[in-house]
């Protein structure tokens, strides 16, 4: 693999030390971090860094490099559009995605789908937190949590994704900074 990255977008520590931990099985490559821009789109929310710096430093990820997203719904699948123009201007042509657990298979399906039209292969690391697909049920937190994946799964597997792709394959989105809700700043 050419780059491991951390799915950032819900902000949990599980996927750092997941990323800390291939790391230190040998696995040598840039790790990379999305991280939220403030609203300005100039300089990074100076709270969603100090909370990456955080995690990252009690993981212990010492290296690693911020990928600055601006927040824009489909949130998902906006942010993997910008990782995709970053990654491509760093020559990466493989990708590790380490990610909680359920939400593993909506950012795979997404980053898949986005990275491999620009010729980036995705694999994925789920990393189990607390609640698993076989405790889920035990509590009203745990049922939540599962719920609302699901649902947003089912969004983009049937809403976003089969329309975004095929305006995306229209209107050659391809081309860095661009979605097909616009330009990116």
């Amino acid at each position: 693999m050419d780059a491991i990255l951390v799915d950032n977008l819900d902000q949990t520590y599980l996927p750092f030390e997941r990323a800390a931990e291939l790391r230190k099985a040998g696995l040598s490559a840039p790790v990379f971090v999305p991280t939220k821009l403030a609203s300005d789109l100039k300089k990074l929310d100076m709270v969603s860094e100090g909370i990456v710096r955080v995690m990252a430093n009690v993981a212990p990820l010492p290296e690693f490099e911020i990928i600055p997203i601006a927040e824009r719904e489909p949130i998902t699948l906006n942010a993997a559009y910008q990782v995709r123009d970053y990654l491509i201007q760093k020559q990466i042509k493989s990708l590790l995605l380490v990610v909680p657990g359920f939400r593993s298979q909506r950012s795979i399906l997404v980053f898949r789908s986005v990275l491999g039209r620009a010729g980036v292969e995705v694999a994925c690391v789920p990393v189990r937190g607390g609640t698993s697909p076989e405790n889920w049920a035990h509590s009203l937190h745990g049922v939540q949590s599962f719920v609302e994946q699901i649902l947003k799964l089912m969004y983009y597997r049937f809403y976003v994704l089969p329309f975004v792709l095929r305006a995306d394959a229209r209107s050659g989105a391809l081309v860095a900074g661009v979605t097909p809700y616009g330009v990116l700043a």
